[in-house]
């Protein structure tokens, strides 16, 4: 039975939930909606989870305190951390701390090879923990990267996204677009997780995102080849590989080789950039 017979209408600008003051929605899924709120008692804003009132049932709760207890060990910088998670009003309200934006919305905008090579760094820290303490995310995705303070980035939706999938789907977990083919058989695994971090990735350095088939070359391949240093396009043909046999492991070793290239791409990039301004000075002399 649900917790609650209310209706799955939407929370109102300024309507209380306990001490929450609702100040504007943010976003909304099949299975939740998030809000903009203001804690009244300490006095900073947060974010609200609350999923709709017909998921929110026993089975539910139930699956979501299972996810929580195995996730809670996951303390990182950039962990996006469950304030609180209780309910109120007949609701299910889970909070976090309030970023800025998704990287989804910041990639909306032109992104520096250097900045999209410390927010790739950021996800593979955080899911480097993850894989360590054997949690797969299972749904990584820009709208659940979300953005602080000078491009520090928490990763959000450890346990509920896996709820939150199997209620509305009632089945695998992950979304469409994001997923490696693999775990949209219901096979999850690290390298599914992998998977995922492999197209964000790509979006963020070539800015265009790889599509179903997945064939290679992907979109912004003809481009990468002109700035990009090729071990480091290799690296994230790897990781977004068909096979998942031929992906990395895990996060942990697919962080290691990251490591291992990022400064030598960034030089690669400094040094062709400098490259085309001798070429345009020549020309134009």
């Amino acid at each position: 039975m649900p917790v609650s017979s209310m209706t799955s209408s939407e929370l109102k600008i300024r309507q209380r939930l306990g001490k929450y003051r609702i100040e504007r929605k943010l976003g909304a899924g099949g299975f939740a909606a998030v809000y903009q709120a203001m804690d009244t008692v300490q006095g900073i804003r947060v974010a609200l989870k609350v999923p709709h009132s017909q998921y929110t049932t026993e089975t539910v709760l139930t699956n979501f305190r299972r996810e929580i207890r195995t996730t809670a060990p996951l303390e990182h910088d950039n962990i996006l951390p469950i304030k609180d998670a209780s309910i109120i009003d007949d609701r299910l309200v889970v909070v976090f701390p309030l970023g800025e934006e998704t990287l989804s919305d910041r990639m909306t905008r032109r992104i520096s090879l250097e900045t999209a090579l410390d927010i790739s760094e950021q996800i593979l820290r955080a899911m480097d923990l993850a894989h360590a303490h054997h949690v797969i995310h299972c749904d990584i995705k820009p709208e659940n990267v979300i953005l602080f303070r000078n491009n520090r980035i928490r990763l959000a939706d450890f346990g509920i996204a896996k709820v939150s999938q199997r209620t509305v789907q009632g089945g695998g977990t992950g979304t469409l677009g994001y997923m490696a083919p693999e775990q949209a058989m219901g096979k999850p695994s690290f390298r599914s997780d992998v998977f995922s971090i492999g197209l964000i990735i790509w979006r963020l350095v070539s800015g265009q995102w790889p599509e179903w088939p997945f064939q290679w070359p992907f979109a912004g391949y003809s481009k990468l080849r002109g700035r990009i240093h090729p071990d480091f396009i290799d690296f994230m043909h790897r990781a977004i590989d068909l096979n998942p046999r031929r992906r990395f492991r895990d996060a942990q070793q697919m962080l290691s080789v990251f490591l291992r290239l990022k400064n030598r791409t960034l030089r690669h990039a400094r040094s062709r950039r400098r490259s085309v301004i001798k070429t345009a000075q020549a020309i134009a002399s």
